[in-house]
């Protein structure tokens, strides 16, 4: 990145100003800044055309008021240019432009190129790109760059690309660097440097090559050297592209393979000069060409390079091994060479290097003859060729990146000749009009867009035409042609070109030209330049602009990259990642965000670092319990068997996963703890040998290191879990394979020691004795909880934040965390420094923006929610920009995305400090925020907040910490200043699932919940959901469970009937005489299976509760606070209730088959009663009927009266907290979410009234109790099995009521409430 500096007044941004200013620091040496253009005579300046004599270009130095006071040319298009001779090659390190004096002339926007010879000219390239730089905005002021890499060149072009809005082209500048000497030395083909060690044999663990080539060649070795142990270095150009190869060592037995190869560059034949540094230390290498450096570390095991005798340029000796041989040596320049410090260049000069091979040493760089032509997408080029002739000869060398371009287009009498790239292929077309039309269609050649030079040539003469492509005469393409062509004399180049009479499918071509030969004669493109021939519009004479996008790669964890002209693609097929550079990965992080998603127990592929370097991996994921389950398995088979041939021989057991060693840790290191089974079992095979003894087994875990503890024990015990347990075979040992007995044995148990997991390796002894045996299982690897998914911290004052050191900003960057609030507006990260280049922020509490600096344009992206995001609900952001696009998501859709600016976008910036929350005296974040991952790596957020004031660790409102006031299977649903419980999937109600959903039926009243058939139903087509009923759809259970309450003074009534699409169905019925009877009948039996409760009347007017259990054959069932009782079907019943269909309340109304009995003994008149807390599994039929904003399958006949049944609900007393979101909050609150609670008109005031009385209450029946107690103790003791509290009471119904301090109402109360 260039810095900028603005002199007489503000021009570009000031963070631009900043950032640049460090990078300079790093690149160029602060002393080479000398003024290079000043000091020159008026005739190292030159230009294309001067706008008058007071305007010459010699009277363009900064601030010169000399002449018109700067350069102005004639005209103000895109062909001017502005050329400084420096005298010499020097080394250019910035530039500074003014306008012209005083005037309103001055240039906007420029772009610069080089050369040493003034032709082969190269444009400064920056980020990948053809670098446009900002001029000035008037006259006098002084805009400086200093460029991001320093050039070396003789020669320097100027060229104005926009001029001032009310004025001409003007420009006085300067160009400041310092000299530049280095010797030169031309290369053949045929000779070879060869630089002898001072000693024979040279073996170096550090090594530092450095030199600089010039070539117009796609193949050749620059440097070779090579040891009798097979060591080697290499560098060669391979299609233009530098391949370093090098070999520190391998062993003969193929066991270590030390060859290691890298590619780095393109497009390296373009004449122009590139630098090379190669470091070594040890292993580790830095391969560095034009600034790109590429870190990579050698193969095999050894760190010393060892190189016989010498070290050869410029090609291979003689004397190298054949194996290596057969390759081309380098032909062009070279300059600069060094070896660990040893000038060679400088040695050659003096004799000291053995020159021997060369047929004529030069100290010079012979200048290539050939002049590129660079062509745009509206560029043409026209040439003048033989008129009216038989023969049509026309030969070009191109290069390009696109697969399809017009190379020529020339006119023939009654027709015209076309040739271009059809799909990477040479395609010609020849159309004739003569008697009749003629169309041939001839082509060779594919892949030629590959960047390379490639040659064609086209001949038609007579009655032939022959195509050739890169001089293969052998493939040479013939066709016979029926009529003869005669030439129009007028050749177009390029494909953008005015229209001419005769159509033409035009297709620009983008990419470069030279070596045009028309009728066998080669075209004289420095008179087209001087415009003494031919006619070009938007064509770059004598320069050759090719930029290969692929180079470095910006696409991503090995993705294919691919380009045209413009620009790259990346295909990331087959990669785990997504995005335009393939950065984001396509996968969760762990198994509990999958849990966390809605998905269930299975297999998942998973990515802990996100876009970090280590690739997703597949896992098996148990996602049953709380706790998520990651399971990671291993290639030994469940008791694989143990044996050795020699007693004192031990047998290895390497223990390897389907994953990486990263991949591994990657999962146990995020875990919350891990486990992992071994298992050993053994017939006369000791294990441990303990107590005391060397253990004959030990396992190696995950740093290779010993353990002589088994499965079930710990670290540092060498003991077994029986040993632990102290129930081994033989007390004497620690372990029950060491009791060493002739009958089977086992000793297993898991290892749980998180920081020695997974087991590598198990190293097994005692086999092999006569008759031992042993058979070893080791489980998987299985790991719960993931740490960095729930790392988290509480942000409770605007003022607050999370302070974290910079860190360094890659040319993709991707952010991404969850958060939570109930405040509408917040800064939930940015950087500071110079320039504020990166911010994410809510707004308005439905939108979140990202924004950030790209050079000196700033970038916003917005997405607007669809749902509220300060509703104390979890939100996941993720931010991405790239070298192509910026993206923006907010729980997973929609989906931002906006196009990155060509410059200013791929600079390695380090970003500056980075704050979560409050900065630069904006309104912070308020809220929790949790798993920030920034470009794969995972803050900690919960440890810096534990020393940082205003933030807490963790999220308030937890409910690990509150979940327990969520009574009867409600679910806590964590909030961040509060919580809630989830009732929905119970019988209860109200904020803690405590208040009893119930109702009174009249005589005839029924309600019937109907289970969805397995089809689709018409109402989820309607787009209604069940979001109440956890059984949807008709199913064979295996178990279920019935809980409900009741209270009646009439009988016989059905109180519950469970219907199926079978003979099955499930009875509660109250008989005559008020006792209870459940009926069962599942199938395989010809009467139902009965229950009868005969010792009590239940019937009395007294609340009752029924919680039916079962399990296969097995019932348990338990009435009221009684034991519970345990009933087993006969063998001949069948274990499923098959198909439920419908469940009825109150009185049965079903077609098909019922069961006479209970509706001759039971359902006529019907329950008439009080029904509460029913529920059959997570099926709440009761509520859903009472509910009327429930969509539900339910429906109910008669009246249905809602009441508590005489319950009472349980008060929690209130939690003091404070709102941090809220400033404006002051007091307490309770820590849990009351608008559910707040209309059924509950408040503090009454529960604490409430709560008096209650313990007044309950002081008076203690001393009841007490004192009845003291009244019979002479009476002797009566037990019974009934509940505590039955002997203060005239029967058991009375006891319940006694211990059930929730039944305080009786049942006539109730009624008076209902008919009131």
């Amino acid at each position: 990145m260039s810095q900028v500096t603005t002199l007489l007044l503000p021009v570009l941004c000031s963070s631009f100003l900043v950032i640049i200013t460090c990078r300079t620091s790093s690149s160029v040496n602060r002393k080479c800044e000398d003024s290079l253009a000043t000091p020159l005579p008026y005739s190292s300046f030159t230009s294309s055309s001067v706008y008058g004599r007071n305007y010459g270009a010699g009277y363009a130095k900064l601030n010169w008021k000399q002449g018109a006071g700067g350069w102005s040319p004639s005209d103000s298009d895109h062909y001017q240019w502005l050329q400084v001779d420096l005298g010499g090659k020097k080394q250019v390190v910035g530039i500074a432009t003014q306008g012209r004096y005083s005037s309103l002339d001055w240039t906007s926007k420029y772009q610069l190129l080089y050369s040493d010879t003034q032709t082969n000219w190269r444009p400064y390239l920056q980020e990948g790109s053809i670098w446009t730089f900002d001029g000035n905005v008037n006259s006098d002021g002084v805009v400086r760059y200093e460029l991001q890499h320093a050039f070396l060149a003789r020669f320097i072009r100027f060229v104005p690309l926009e001029k001032s809005k009310v004025g001409r082209v003007g420009v006085r500048l300067e160009l400041y660097g310092c000299s530049y000497w280095a010797d030169v030395i031309g290369f053949d083909g045929h000779g070879i440097l060869s630089y002898r060690f001072r000693s024979k044999k040279m073996k170096i663990v550090k090594d530092v090559i450095a030199l600089k080539f010039r070539t117009t060649a796609g193949h050749g070795v620059l440097l070779y050297g090579e040891g009798q142990q097979g060591d080697y270095v290499s560098l060669e150009l391979q299609r233009a592209t530098l391949k370093l190869s090098m070999n520190l060592g391998s062993n003969q037995y193929g066991s270590i393979q030390g060859h290691t190869s890298v590619t780095s560059g393109s497009l390296l034949d373009d004449d122009h000069w590139h630098s090379v540094v190669i470091e070594r230390y040890r292993r580790n290498v830095n391969f560095t060409l034009d600034h790109h450096v590429y870190h990579f570390r050698t193969n095999g095991e050894f760190a010393h390079l060892d190189l016989d005798y010498e070290i050869s340029f410029g090609g291979q000796p003689p004397s190298a091994k054949s194996s290596s041989g057969g390759r081309e040596n380098f032909v062009g320049c070279m300059e600069g060479i060094t070896y660990n410090g040893d000038n060679i260049t400088h040695l050659v000069r003096r004799g000291k290097v053995d020159i021997s091979s060369f047929r004529n040493l030069t100290f010079s760089c012979a200048e290539s003859n050939t002049l590129p032509v660079f062509f745009n997408s509206t560029s043409f080029l026209r040439l003048p060729g033989q008129t009216d002739s038989d023969t049509l000869s026309v030969s070009l060398s191109f290069r390009t990146w696109n697969p399809n371009g017009l190379l020529m287009f020339t006119v023939v009498a009654d027709g015209w000749v076309e040739m271009g790239l059809t799909e990477g292929k040479i395609t010609v077309s020849i159309n004739v009009t003569q008697k009749k039309n003629t169309h041939i269609d001839i082509s060779s050649g594919s892949g030629l867009n590959d960047g390379q030079w490639h040659s064609v040539h086209l001949n038609a003469l007579e009655n032939y035409a022959m195509l050739t492509v890169d001089g293969d005469e052998a493939s040479t393409i013939r066709t016979a042609i029926p009529v003869q062509i005669m030439t129009g004399g007028t050749y177009y180049f390029g494909g953008y070109f005015p229209h001419t009479t005769t159509h033409t499918f035009q297709r620009p071509f983008q990419g470069c030209m030279q070596l045009i030969h028309i009728d066998d004669h080669r075209a004289d493109l420095k008179a087209v330049e001087q415009g003494l021939i031919g006619i070009f519009e938007n064509v770059s004479l004598d320069m050759c602009a090719i930029i290969d996008r692929c180079v470095p790669n910006h696409c991503e964890h090995g993705s294919r990259c691919s380009q045209t002209w413009d620009t790259f693609t990346c295909n990331c097929r087959g990669t785990g990642y997504t995005g335009a550079t393939c950065h984001t990965s396509m996968f969760q992080q762990s198994c509990e965000d999958y849990k966390h998603q809605g998905q269930s127990s299975g297999s998942y592929w998973i990515d802990p670092d996100g876009s970090g370097s280590i690739e997703p991996f597949r896992v098996l994921c148990d996602m049953t319990e709380d706790k998520v389950w990651t399971t990671i398995r291993n290639n030994l088979a469940p008791q694989t068997s143990v044996m050795t041939a020699d007693p004192d021989e031990k047998a290895v057991l390497q223990i390897t996963y389907n994953v990486t060693d990263k991949q591994l840790f990657a999962v146990t290191n995020s875990a919350e703890k891990c486990e992992q089974f071994l298992s050993y079992a053994c017939r006369l095979s000791r294990l441990l040998n303990t107590p005391g003894s060397e253990p004959f087994t030990w396992w190696l875990g995950r740093t290779n290191e010993k353990h002589f503890y088994w499965g079930g024990s710990g670290p540092g015990i060498q003991k077994c879990a029986c040993g632990i347990e102290q129930n081994c075979t033989n007390p004497k040992h620690f372990c029950n394979c060491d009791a060493d007995q002739r009958s089977w044995k086992e000793d297993a148990g898991l290892l749980v020691y998180k920081d020695h997991l997974p087991v590598r390796q198990v190293v097994v002894g005692d086999t092999g004795r006569a008759g031992s045996e042993a058979k070893l299982t080791v489980g998987p690897l299985k790991c719960q909880g993931d740490r960095k998914y729930w790392n988290a911290a509480s942000f409770t004052s605007p003022g607050s934040s999370l302070h974290f050191s910079s860190f360094r900003g890659e040319m993709s960057t991707d952010i991404s965390f969850y958060f939570k609030t109930s405040s509408s507006h917040g800064v939930f990260l940015e950087n500071l420094g110079t320039s504020d280049f990166l911010h994410i922020e809510l707004r308005g509490g439905s939108m979140v923006s990202f924004s950030f600096d790209v050079g000196c344009e700033r970038m916003e992206l917005v997405v607007q929610s669809s749902v509220p995001l300060n509703d104390d609900q979890w939100h996941r952001v993720e931010a991405e920009k790239n070298i192509k696009e910026a993206v923006l998501k907010l729980n997973g859709e929609p989906r931002e995305l906006k196009l990155k600016p060509p410059q200013g976008h791929t600079k390695l910036e380090f970003y500056s400090d980075l704050y979560l929350g409050a900065s630069k005296g904006q309104r912070g974040f308020l809220g929790c925020m949790r798993a920030l991952k920034i470009n794969g790596f995972t803050f900690d957020l919960k440890e810096k907040a534990k020393v940082t004031p205003g933030v807490t660790p963790g999220c308030q409102g937890h409910c690990s910490i509150y979940g327990m006031h969520c009574k009867n299977g409600g679910k806590c649903v964590e909030q961040y200043n509060r919580y809630s419980c989830d009732c929905s999937l119970t019988a209860f109600d109200g904020p803690f699932c405590t208040e009893d959903v119930g109702a009174y039926f009249e005589t005839g009243t029924l309600v019937r919940y109907d289970f969805l058939p397995e089809a689709v139903p018409s109402m989820v087509q309607e787009g209604k959901s069940f979001s109440d009923v956890a059984v949807p759809v008709e199913a064979n259970l295996t178990q279920e469970e019935l809980i409900f309450s009741f209270s009646t003074s009439s009988a016989p009534s059905i109180l519950v009937y469970i219907s199926s699409r079978t003979q099955d169905y499930l009875a509660v019925v109250l008989r005559h005489n008020g006792t209870l009877q459940i009926r069962y009948r599942l199938g395989g039996l010809t009467e139902p299976f009965t229950i009868d409760i005969d010792h009590r009347n239940m019937a009395n007017g007294q609340p009752h509760v029924v919680n039916l259990t079962r399990r296969f054959r097995e019932i348990q069932l338990q009435m009221d606070h009684y034991p519970v009782s345990t009933y087993i079907m006969p063998e001949a019943s069948d274990t499923e209730f098959n198909l439920i269909k419908s469940l009825f309340l109150g009185k049965v109304f079903e077609t098909g088959e019922i069961d006479p009995i209970l509706i001759n003994r039971y359902n006529s008149p019907g329950f008439v009663g009080c029904l509460s807390r029913v529920q059959l599994n997570s099926v709440a039929p009761l509520k859903a009927a009472l509910r009327s904003g429930q969509a539900a399958p339910v429906t109910t006949h008669g009246i249905l009266v809602p009441s508590n049944c005489g319950a009472s609900p349980l008060t929690i007393s209130p939690l003091a907290a404070n709102d941090p979101w809220h400033v404006e909050s002051v007091g307490a609150f309770f820590p849990f979410s009351e608008e559910s609670s707040s209309s059924n008109g509950i408040n503090r005031n009454s529960a604490v009234l409430g709560g008096i009385i209650s313990m007044v209450v309950i002081t008076v029946l203690c001393i009841m109790v007490f004192v009845i107690r003291h009244m019979f103790r002479h009476k002797g003791s009566y037990h019974t099995n009934e509940a505590k509290g039955a002997e203060s009471a005239d029967c058991a119904d009375a006891a319940i009521i006694v211990n059930d301090p929730a039944f305080n109402e009786t049942i006539d109360e109730s009624k008076k409430e209902w008919f009131i």
